[in-house]
């Protein structure tokens, strides 16, 4: 069965910022999973780019990953988060990937499950 999950600012930044190998943890956890990320994600990503230092370059990789390895939706809302919860609510998705605490608690409440970081480099499944 293959999963739709949407990925968010922070995810997208992981694999800088962390260290993290995201992708190989996602098929690690989910064996199959279609990648989605909300155009507001993907703007986000773009004005963070443009601030330079670790952050901008943190941003401008999430950027490339999420433009070549995600379908970008569209969602009725444009701020990012916002987007990821309006997802998760109307049942578009089967996971969120995120390491924001309070992103993490929206979508929990919505019944859909989150994939955080766990440790030092390991991604792991919150269930509602």
């Amino acid at each position: 069965m293959t999963h739709r999950v949407a990925l968010d600012t922070s995810s997208l930044m992981m694999p800088v910022e962390l260290d993290v190998r995201l992708f190989d943890e996602l098929d690690r956890l989910l064996e199959a999973a279609d990648l989605v990320a909300p155009q507001a994600v993907v703007e986000e990503l773009r004005r963070l780019s443009e601030k330079g230092g670790q952050e901008g370059t943190a941003a401008n990789v999430g950027h490339d990953l999420a433009t070549e390895r995600c379908l970008i939706v569209d969602t009725d809302e444009s701020y990012a988060d916002d987007a990821l919860v309006e997802l998760a609510r109307e049942g578009q998705v089967d996971y969120v990937v995120t390491n924001d605490l309070p992103l993490r608690d929206r979508v929990l409440d919505t019944g859909i499950p989150v994939i955080a970081l766990r440790g030092r480099n390991k991604l792991a499944i919150t269930q509602p």
